[in-house]
């Protein structure tokens, strides 16, 4: 197993916050790229080809809002290295790739370290109707394809009734160009990206998580969409060592 570590986790996510812990971002401080950028894209090309059906869904009634997460994250490559072409990008790390508008999230996980839930308000709550999700932090994303927040965190303990409507109320705030953010950190025994786990079989909680020889820590961002209204959560994964 190739070890992809970064050096150090980002300064603002060092700090104890309690949940959900949601900033105000920067309006275009939603995509990043990093030193891990080249291995963690190879990882994400082996995963997209390989493993398809398990990190990538999409319902097909949103096609369009994948179409427009693709059409505002192009404009915003060329500050982060990247150079755009007719119909094709340039990556940091020398890759070109085809922009395909209809696999938007196939080619979004080819581009970006981030992965990408697209969540669309049905009724009261916003359900997941689609997915890149090539670095799931011990969840599976056919398990939550197709449902809605309280569904999707069902699993987490601190996830109550209580906290999913702060949640719900967050996801109606979210206004186009005022992205949030928030980020969690967990411990993990080895720091393999891809670790789909199911919600009847989570993860193992050791009594000193702390004594773990990795930190992983995800930045999250919410991000309204302009035409569709849709919320796009953005997951950029940091790995480190203790």
């Amino acid at each position: 197993m190739t070890e992809i570590v970064q050096d150090t986790l980002p300064e603002e996510m060092t700090a104890q916050v309690s949940l959900p812990g949601i900033a105000p971002a920067a309006p275009h401080d939603w995509l990043r790229v990093d030193e891990a950028y080249g291995a963690q894209m190879q990882r994400r090309l082996e995963l997209i080809e390989h493993q398809t059906g398990d990190v990538l869904w999409m319902d097909p009634s949103a096609l369009a809002v994948g179409q427009e997460l693709l059409d505002e994250v192009l404009p915003l490559l060329p500050d982060l290295g990247f150079s755009l072409g007719h119909g094709r990008v340039t990556c940091p790390d020398g890759r070109d790739v085809t922009i395909d508008r209809h696999a938007p999230l196939k080619t979004l996980g080819q581009l970006v370290q981030e992965d990408f839930c697209l969540l669309r308000k049905e009724g009261d709550e916003h359900v997941l109707v689609g997915a890149v999700l090539c670095f799931p932090a011990s969840w599976r994303l056919a398990e939550k394809a197709g449902k809605p927040l309280i569904a999707i965190h069902e699993p987490v303990e601190e996830y109550d009734a209580q906290l999913a409507k702060r949640v719900q109320r967050l996801f109606d705030g979210v206004r186009v160009g005022r992205p949030l953010w928030r980020f969690n950190r967990l411990w993990y025994d080895d720091p393999e990206l891809h670790q789909p786990r199911s919600a009847s079989s989570p993860r193992r909680i050791t009594p000193d998580e702390t004594a773990a020889p990795f930190i992983r820590s995800e930045r999250q961002c919410l991000v309204r969409m302009p035409i569709s209204q849709a919320v796009v959560f953005s997951i950029h994964t940091y790995v480190v060592r203790t």
